[in-house]
């Protein structure tokens, strides 16, 4: 249970890292494509802060994502070291899963979107959007994430069991 919890603390961290390095050193307005809509529209593209910012927002970005991924991979090799059984892989993944999915819509989209001015930070022009007070306005990819949550994690279950 303990290595469950650190991977999913990793894939938190990896994925909050990720959102600043878009955010702060990318800088691009196609990474704002699941913003709401008053947001989308009121950013405008910029120049990088400094020489190579983008470079290394994309690096530091796909350092991101291979932990991410990383996190399961180590899951599942840590599961069939200790010979897991497919409801003790399931279990592992959907706690995984769970536990991402409640960090991404508590702190990502309720506290980090709504109650700090993280973003307007970085996009004053962004300040007065009313979309910085709709908490919920993803609702429905939220929900449908949820759903298909089981699923993905019996299938990672099945998968590492076969192994």
């Amino acid at each position: 249970m303990l290595t469950t919890m650190i991977l999913s603390i990793i894939m938190m961290i990896s994925i909050f890292v990720l959102i600043w390095s878009a955010v702060a050193l990318i800088q691009q307005k196609k990474f704002f494509a699941t913003a709401p809509k008053d947001i989308q529209d009121a950013i405008i593209e910029r120049e990088e802060r400094f020489k190579g910012a983008r470079l290394l927002g994309y690096i530091i970005g796909i350092v991101c994502i291979i932990s991410f991924i990383g996190a399961f991979i180590y899951g599942a090799y840590d599961g069939i070291a200790y010979s897991y059984s497919l409801v003790m892989f399931f279990i592992r993944f959907i706690i995984m899963l769970y536990l991402y999915k409640a960090f991404d819509i508590i702190f990502l989209d309720w506290f980090l979107l709504t109650k700090t001015q993280f973003y307007q930070h970085y996009y004053p022009e962004t300040k007065d959007c009313a979309g910085f007070h709709q908490f919920g306005f993803n609702r429905k990819e939220q929900t449908i994430e949820i759903i298909i949550y089981p699923f993905i994690a019996l299938l990672l279950a099945i998968i590492c069991n076969l192994l």
